[in-house]
């Protein structure tokens, strides 16, 4: 029998850079599903991917002097690396400048145009760039765009328009006769009082003005708006309209879009449009999920520093792992709605759940087992604990399941530590380290122990969508296969005999006020670093004469105190997460040493290079955006704000004094 279909997809990612925890959560919850459905039996299509055009990027890249494509790989290179870290398993990362989703993109335009959906005209209207959004002076607030509160600019070009109003009373329909299509129901009433029932406008659907875009087949002057090149991805990632379109008829319609609620509005009603348009069936479900908030506001880089909080997902998996990240996100945010983000919660969930529960409870259950049997003991004579205990086991998939059918991801996890805190209340209750000192009560002690390593299996195999690295660790101590599925969840799998492998604790107990002192500290440094790092790190040579500046005189034994050498540039990389850092390892004389300069606007790494150039030695080392610098490459800088690397006129050896 075929494995039944299940496609899921996260709305696509402007791939920005500055990461922070609150960009993980979409598709940390997608990931999760993707797993519970794989490990149910279905044939499980997981997309992702990046929106790269459009007038953001055109704009970043040109302040840069790069292509719009040199200043967006890096950021996806980082995306990606990020998704590796937490161990998010995706089916294709989408970029939207991928060839095929380009000639996907021109053939939808293409039909559309030739069925009269879309028309040529002129377009007016206030325009938000960050958000890539038009809106009717009506829909403004206080004159701003009402979803991110920033400055519009009125705009008026010719344009070619998507017949949306055409559409407005199917979508209605489709609403009425579909109530699950959009979840929670808050988006629901959102969707149709504010939008539907008022009346849709057409809507512009191509740019003159923006050059970085997908050119329209029928005319080149214009390129693609970027939400309906970005919102069609969901069909081109499955080859839409080629000739290889077999992913499309195997998955499409889609089973879940999982999205932010602050772009519904484009899901719910102009991609089912659209889609309408093309004769295409609608995706099953659409869900808006709620936001990661600090202080009662949306997480932001440009918010976050207001707080000592630790958002870097990077920092949060070092010092915490990846499991745990996870484990946060699926658990402590209620579904559909806000979720509150603070490390002492982050700390406080983790020490509660992971440490206290469950890594407590594996952890006393293997000590027990090798310490009194060496392998698993048989299940003896029952009580009425133990039998309890097993039908709340039985019970568990079940609960698990519906919760996940209701996209309930928090509820699930309850379910799971509920039969885990249960079983930390059975160790109390049977008392195992009295049973282990009396002989006679050998066998008891086994059915006991038999009882505890059931359900650390049980709870392993539900939890690993979850997490997906401490359940292999827990089924790995209990000698069972790292790909046990859901259809061992029943009570009675084990064996007695099977070789059982103490596990010492998967998460370490956390002294929450200590670290979260040393997250204060961590934050406040990294604050510093990124201050710095938004200047170049080099000294420059050029006389500030005239500037107005006031400058303090020093004296030759000032000076005395600056040591100056000959340096190598052996190797050079830029750094992560700046735009502005390169990373060089730099030869002076018998030692090497790592240096980070803020100059990769007018150097690239490998023209660094083999490059000898004049550093200061005897500064304090510092950490630049989380990588360590041992001195100061020195450079001249003229009046436009342009470097230029101080080098030695003639050939001299690296370690040579500069005086």
């Amino acid at each position: 029998m075929a494995k039944k279909p299940y496609y899921i997809t996260t709305p696509i990612y402007y791939p920005s850079g500055n990461w922070h925890i609150g960009h993980c959560y979409t598709t940390v919850i997608c990931d999760a599903l993707a797993r519970f459905h794989k490990l149910m039996g279905e044939d499980v299509f997981f997309l992702t991917g990046t929106d790269e055009h459009g007038q953001k990027v055109e704009k970043e890249a040109a302040k840069r002097g790069i292509t719009p494509l040199e200043f967006i790989d890096p950021l996806v290179a980082e995306l990606k690396d990020m998704w590796k870290l937490l161990d998010v398993e995706y089916n294709r990362f989408i970029r939207t400048t991928d060839e095929d989703h380009v000639r996907a993109v021109q053939r939808i335009y293409q039909k559309l145009y030739e069925s009269g959906d879309v028309y040529k005209s002129e377009y007016e209207g206030y325009y938000c760039t960050p958000c890539e959004s038009f809106w009717t002076e009506a829909q403004l607030k206080e004159g701003k765009c009402p979803d991110c509160g920033r400055a519009v600019t009125l705009q008026k070009e010719e344009s070619y328009f998507f017949r949306l109003s055409k559409y407005a009373p199917a979508l209605l329909e489709h609403y009425e006769k579909n109530p699950e299509f959009l979840q929670p129901k808050s988006r629901v009433n959102e969707m149709v009082n504010n939008f539907l029932k008022a009346g849709l406008n057409d809507f512009s659907v191509s740019r003159t003005t923006v050059k970085w875009g997908v050119p329209l087949p029928f005319d080149e002057k214009h390129t693609a708006y970027v939400w309906i090149d970005a919102l069609s991805n969901y069909i081109t990632a499955l080859g839409y309209g080629s000739e290889k379109d077999e992913l499309y008829k195997k998955y499409w319609p889609a089973n879940l879009h999982m999205v932010g609620k602050e772009i519904v509005r484009f899901h719910a009603i102009i991609w089912p449009a659209i889609l309408m348009a093309l004769g295409e069936p609608l995706p099953k479900q659409i869900y808006g999920h709620g936001w990661l908030l600090i202080g009662g506001e949306k997480l932001s880089k440009s918010k976050e520093n207001a707080r000592p909080e630790l958002t870097d997902p990077y920092e949060l998996v070092k010092r915490y792992g990846a499991d745990a990240v996870r484990y946060f996100l699926l658990r402590e945010i209620p579904f559909g709605s806000d979720g509150e983000y603070t490390t002492e919660r982050f700390l406080k969930r983790v020490n509660s759940d992971l440490a206290n529960d469950l890594g407590n409870l594996v952890s006393r259950t293997t000590a027990m087992i090798v310490q009194n049997f060496e392998s698993l003991p048989p299940c003896g004579e029952k009580t009425a604990l133990d039998l309890e205990l097993e039908e709340m086991a039985n019970g568990l998939f079940a609960k698990v399941k519906d919760a996940m059918d209701r996209l309930n991801a928090p509820d699930a996890l309850e379910e799971i530590f509920a039969l885990v805190g249960r079983a930390n209340k059975y160790i109390d209750e049977t008392t195992p380290w009295l049973l282990a000192k009396d002989p006679a009560q050998k066998e008891r002690l086994g059915t006991v122990l038999y009882h505890l390593a059931e359900v650390c299996r049980i709870c392993a195999v539900l939890l690993k969508p979850f997490l997906t690295r401490a359940t292999s660790l827990i089924l790995q101590s209990f000698s069972c296969p790292a790909d046990m599925g859901f259809e061992c969840v029943s009570f009675g799998y084990l064996q007695a005999g099977a070789k059982v492998e103490k596990l010492p604790p998967i998460f370490p107990r956390i002294d929450v006020a200590k670290e979260l002192a040393a997250v204060e500290k961590l934050v406040k440094e990294q604050n510093e670093q990124k201050e710095k790092a938004s200047h170049p790190s080099v000294i420059s040579s050029e006389a500030t004469e005239g500037s107005g500046a006031e400058k303090s005189q020093i004296t030759i034994d000032d000076f005395g105190k600056i040591e100056l050498k000959i340096g190598e540039v052996i190797a050079c990389e830029k750094v992560k997460k700046s735009e502005k850092l390169l990373h060089e390892t730099v030869k002076v004389g018998e030692e090497t040493r790592s240096v980070v300069s803020g100059i990769a606007k007018f150097y690239t790494p490998e023209e660094m290079v083999g490059k000898r150039v004049v550093l200061v030695t005897n500064l304090k080392p510092v950490k630049l955006c989380g990588v360590l610098s041992e001195g100061m490459i020195l450079c001249a800088e003229d009046e436009e704000g342009n470097l230029s690397l101080l080098s030695p006129e003639k050939a001299v050896a690296s370690g040579a004094k500069v005086r």
